[in-house]
């Protein structure tokens, strides 16, 4: 069973940054697929992005181009960069380990999350 603990969520101005760290028990880390999905109040959890061990990546629409998702697998730890956040990027984040299924990301563990405000 592998733990995953996410990190850097806070309260942010419209305009601004954040980067989300999320660090993994085990050391087989390198061989999954991680990514982050969010859930906004009264909304469905949908995924952000994520980010398979060969380097494919998955991005949702809305935010394309203002976020980023790395890995460092020396460190077991996946990040996202959010540039230009937007009232409508607040949410819990949580950070997943899975695989890709023809294309598809579909995880498989749960972080706790990390609250994300974007408010001025």
């Amino acid at each position: 069973q592998v733990q995953l603990v996410e990190s850097g969520g806070g309260l942010v101005q419209p305009g601004g940054s954040l980067r989300l760290s999320c660090v993994a028990s085990r050391s087989i880390f390198e061989i999954y697929a991680m990514g982050w999905y969010r859930q906004a109040p009264g909304k469905q959890r949908e995924l952000v992005a994520a980010k398979s061990s060969d380097g494919t990546t998955t991005y949702a629409n809305s935010v394309k181009g203002r976020f980023t998702i790395s890995r460092d697998n020396a460190k077991n730890t996946v990040y996202l960069q959010m540039n230009s956040l937007k009232p409508e990027d607040t949410a819990v984040y949580y950070c997943t380990r899975g695989d890709y299924y023809s294309g598809t990301y579909s995880p498989n563990s749960w972080g706790q999350g990390t609250q994300v405000i974007v408010s001025s």
